[in-house]
Protein backbone atom coordinates (compact mmCIF):
# COMPACT_ATOMS: atom_id res chain seq x y z
CA UNK A 1 0.00 0.00 0.00
CA UNK A 2 1.14 3.54 -0.66
CA UNK A 3 -0.11 6.57 1.25
CA UNK A 4 0.65 10.10 0.06
CA UNK A 5 1.00 12.87 2.63
CA UNK A 6 0.80 16.42 1.27
CA UNK A 7 2.39 18.81 3.75
CA UNK A 8 3.47 21.60 1.40
CA UNK A 9 2.87 24.99 2.98
CA UNK A 10 3.16 23.63 6.53
CA UNK A 11 6.05 24.82 8.64
CA UNK A 12 8.33 22.46 10.53
CA UNK A 13 7.88 20.42 12.56
CA UNK A 14 4.39 19.65 11.18
CA UNK A 15 5.51 17.52 8.19
CA UNK A 16 7.44 15.26 10.57
CA UNK A 17 4.59 15.14 13.11
CA UNK A 18 2.08 14.25 10.38
CA UNK A 19 4.46 11.62 8.96
CA UNK A 20 4.75 9.95 12.37
CA UNK A 21 0.95 9.90 12.71
CA UNK A 22 0.43 8.57 9.17
CA UNK A 23 3.00 5.80 9.70
CA UNK A 24 0.95 4.41 12.60
CA UNK A 25 -1.82 3.44 10.13
CA UNK A 26 0.49 1.56 7.76
CA UNK A 27 1.57 -2.07 7.75
CA UNK A 28 5.15 -3.28 7.50
CA UNK A 29 6.36 -2.88 3.91
CA UNK A 30 3.90 -0.08 3.11
CA UNK A 31 5.19 3.18 1.62
CA UNK A 32 4.54 6.66 2.94
CA UNK A 33 5.22 9.36 0.35
CA UNK A 34 5.75 12.73 2.04
CA UNK A 35 5.67 15.88 -0.10
CA UNK A 36 6.99 18.92 1.76
CA UNK A 37 8.56 22.36 1.35
CA UNK A 38 10.09 23.12 4.72
CA UNK A 39 13.88 22.86 4.64
CA UNK A 40 14.24 21.50 8.19
CA UNK A 41 12.32 18.39 7.14
CA UNK A 42 15.05 17.55 4.61
CA UNK A 43 17.10 16.48 7.64
CA UNK A 44 14.49 15.63 10.26
CA UNK A 45 12.41 13.18 8.19
CA UNK A 46 15.35 10.99 7.03
CA UNK A 47 16.82 11.08 10.56
CA UNK A 48 13.49 10.00 12.08
CA UNK A 49 13.11 7.21 9.50
CA UNK A 50 16.61 5.89 10.28
CA UNK A 51 16.05 6.07 14.05
CA UNK A 52 12.81 4.10 13.71
CA UNK A 53 14.34 1.50 11.41
CA UNK A 54 12.29 2.50 8.34
CA UNK A 55 13.87 2.62 4.86
CA UNK A 56 14.07 5.74 2.71
CA UNK A 57 13.43 4.35 -0.78
CA UNK A 58 13.16 7.64 -2.67
CA UNK A 59 14.27 11.17 -1.88
CA UNK A 60 14.32 13.93 -4.46
CA UNK A 61 13.99 17.65 -4.93
CA UNK A 62 10.89 18.62 -6.89
CA UNK A 63 11.99 22.24 -7.21
CA UNK A 64 14.27 24.72 -5.44
CA UNK A 65 12.08 24.58 -2.34
CA UNK A 66 10.02 21.38 -2.52
CA UNK A 67 10.93 17.75 -1.91
CA UNK A 68 9.40 14.31 -1.89
CA UNK A 69 10.57 11.42 0.25
CA UNK A 70 9.26 7.88 0.33
CA UNK A 71 9.63 5.99 3.61
CA UNK A 72 8.97 2.23 3.68
CA UNK A 73 7.71 1.04 7.07
CA UNK A 74 9.92 -1.51 8.81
Amino acid sequence: MKKVLETAGKVCPFPLIEAKDAMKDLQSGDDLVINFDCTQATESIPRWAAEEGHTVSNYEALSDAAWTITVTKK
